[in-house]
């Protein structure tokens, strides 16, 4: 198995935010071609990547459309910030998707001042209690009073940056002891890493379907990548594959999943039981341990766009457990990637020609 570590570091390392993938998504093209057979773009923005299947005699149909597919779709974006107010140089912000403002003050940045095509390095700071209202210092900080500083004058300021400007996480990522890895946006880069030695497996492995590889914009905020790909492709079943929270101080309770102790298999409406069992049997026989995850509810990942699309897709969530979510430090056990992805090709090597007259909702 191939070392996954130098290219997933860089794609942490690149912005995307939300509605704007562009520079992850250039370094996931590059990547998965090799890989697949065919590789295009949605016109959102989304890459699609296939790999064609390898039918038995008896599954060989004329028209390839009419082949079985399975799509296993995960989201590149990532959430961040826009700059909304600019006052005496300093950039006033608004999130794109879910930021938790508590972590935000020192956080270096990147501004991605459009007006001039540059890149500035910013810091993100906070005023003095003594100027806040009364009451509002003594507490996390409000993302309202939150202020990046990119140290140019109000003036240079005014020339290079304007109103709707993306601001992006500028954490290095680390190698941590034990084998983790930590940065930003690993929420949902790992698991295009997951996907990526996915599709380097199925190099070596006969597959009866046709595997369409997913890199879906904008989950953080619409869904709409999984919502259109999904729409455009019609395969026949999908995976979501995403990341859940992980088990840290304090998290006690069913919700939070140990670190490095393998994958979680999400279970509820949105997800096919029948799927479900598969997984969890090929897991079983492929020694990959996972854990059965509770989501009563919606799953808030791509599946939820997924398996409304059209008449319905038979869809599952497969997920990595990552501490510190939503965060320029999120963390994640390299080890558990690299379950991920081999559980992914050990599943797409199991479906026979006929597994979807199988599938029934029991």
């Amino acid at each position: 198995m191939s070392d996954i570590l130098p290219f997933l570091k860089s794609i942490i390392s690149v912005a995307g935010l939300s509605g704007y993938e562009g520079p992850v998504a250039n370094l996931i093209e590059q990547r998965w071609t090799p890989l697949v057979d065919e590789i295009s773009r949605s016109r959102l923005g989304s890459i699609h990547g296939l790999k064609k299947g390898t039918p038995t005699k008896s599954s060989i149909k004329s028209d390839k459309s009419l082949r079985p597919s399975v799509l296993i779709a995960t989201h590149m974006d990532a959430i961040g910030l826009m700059v909304v107010r600019i006052v005496d140089g300093f950039l006033y912000v608004t999130d794109i998707g879910g930021v938790d403002p508590r972590v935000l003050p020192g956080t270096p940045v990147m501004v991605h001042a459009t007006k001039s095509g540059e890149e500035l390095y910013g810091v993100i700071v906070m005023p003095p209690a003594n100027l806040l209202p009364e009451g509002e210092g003594l507490n996390a900080m409000p993302l309202k009073y939150l202020m990046v500083d990119t140290g140019l004058t109000p003036s240079e300021v005014s020339k290079r940056v304007h109103i709707g400007d993306r601001v992006a996480f500028n954490t290095e990522p680390v190698e941590m002891s034990g084998g983790c890895v930590s940065g930003h946006t690993l929420d949902n880069r790992a698991s295009v890493a997951a996907l990526t030695i996915c599709l380097e497996e199925l190099q070596a492995k006969s597959h009866v379907w046709d595997v369409w590889a997913l890199a879906s914009v904008q989950e953080e905020i619409t869904y709409a990548g999984a919502f259109t790909s999904a729409y455009q492709l019609r395969p026949t079943i999908a995976v979501a594959m995403d990341v859940t929270f992980g088990k840290g101080t304090g998290s006690t309770d069913y919700s939070a999943f140990p670190i490095g102790k393998g994958v979680t298999l999400g279970i509820g409406p949105s997800m096919h039981p029948f799927l479900h069992k598969r997984f969890k049997e090929v897991a079983e026989k492929a020694e990959i341990p996972v854990s059965d995850e509770a989501m009563p509810g919606a799953s808030y990942t791509d599946a939820d766009a997924m398996q409304l699309t059209a008449e319905g897709i038979p869809t599952m969530v497969v997920s990595i457990p990552q501490r510190y979510m939503h965060t320029p430090v999120e963390l994640v056990a390299l080890k558990d990637i690299q379950r991920a992805g081999r559980l992914l090709a050990e599943f797409i090597a199991s479906l026979e020609a006929d597994f979807i007259e199988k599938v029934v909702w029991e």
